[in-house]
């Protein structure tokens, strides 16, 4: 009688296709967990098939919008995902030791502040750390930084989610501003009441932007709540600050965006004792998923940022 252990278990589903399955898992899409992992997405719908076989029932609940788990496969994901998150990091840390940071750091910002003032940052870093690579996605929508795989965001806010792992880079403001052609034309408010019979240029986020809110620069107190409108809504800071320039309104802008353009011929403050409240965030922050460790291209990245943005804009 032999009582060896047999080297395989028959039908044994790979670790690599159970890890695969907690990816689904997060990002919900084939297509965004074939880009997490490197592999094409006929690839991940190939194994994904392979791990159904092997557990002899379906594990992906699959339907025109989205892709979510059956039962059994959120068991799996359930006790398994802590042993491949424990076994990510540590690989991270042990990869850590080699001296140089190295590694893909995938990192999201919107678009204005990316392009005026993230981009220009990265060639320095870069060069200083010849073995990070950077993947940078530009969007104004607000990402779900685990789902989508991304190791950072660097967004402007008022409070970083407590889920998060949060450092501060700079401070930022809202500025309302106004090219010297609208002005003539219509003149400047004095109060921000006055707004409601101006041209006003909005933000694309949901019915919030409709009003803007201001209080006194020079003492606190309730705020003045004013409902605007005009002839453009946007969802990106540059294009309204285009506008504006163009004389079409009055808008209201982060200063990262209209810092560049503030001057007597280009963009006018407009009622500059007044301070727009609640609307753009007052900080900019690096915002990363909560885990316990921080790889060290992450944490070189957060830095660099911190030291090429700390004056602010």
């Amino acid at each position: 009688m032999n009582d060896s252990i047999p080297a395989t278990v028959p039908d044994a589903p790979s670790f690599a296709d159970l890890h695969l399955l907690t990816v689904l898992a997060q990002t919900r899409s084939y297509t965004q967990a074939a880009r997490r992992l490197g592999i094409s997405k006929a690839s991940v719908s190939m194994r994904i098939a392979d791990l159904e076989r092997a557990a002899g029932l379906p594990l992906v609940r699959r339907t025109t919008r989205s892709v979510g788990l059956t039962e059994a496969g959120q068991q799996l994901v359930d006790e398994t995902g802590a042993s491949f998150e424990r076994i990510a990091l540590s690989f991270a840390g042990v990869r850590d030791l080699a001296g140089h940071p190295r590694g893909v750091v995938r990192v999201t910002a919107p678009v204005a502040l990316g392009r005026q003032h993230v981009v220009p940052t990265l060639a320095p870093f870069l060069l200083r750390y010849p073995e990070i690579r950077i993947e940078l996605d530009l969007s104004d929508r607000f990402v779900n930084l685990a789902q989508e795989g991304f190791d950072l965001a660097v967004r402007h806010s008022h409070e970083p989610p407590d889920t998060h792992v949060a450092w501060t880079l700079c401070e930022t403001a809202s500025v309302l501003v106004a090219s010297p052609a609208y002005l003539r034309r219509h003149g400047a408010p004095a109060h921000p009441g006055e707004l409601a019979r101006h041209q006003c240029l909005l933000y694309l986020r949901g019915p919030g932007g409709q009003s803007w809110s201001f209080e006194r620069e020079s003492r606190r107190g309730d705020p003045v709540i004013v409902p605007v409108h005009g002839p453009l809504r946007a969802n990106n800071s540059e294009a309204l600050r285009e506008a504006v320039l163009g004389g079409l309104g009055i808008g209201l802008l982060p200063d990262f965006s209209a810092a560049a353009h503030l001057g007597p011929r280009q963009l006018v403050r407009v009622l500059p004792q007044w301070r727009p409240r609640g609307f753009f965030g007052e900080r900019i922050f690096a915002i990363r998923p909560w885990s316990p460790q921080v790889p060290r291209a992450v944490q070189c990245l957060v830095d660099h940022l911190r030291e090429s943005l700390r004056k602010g804009f």
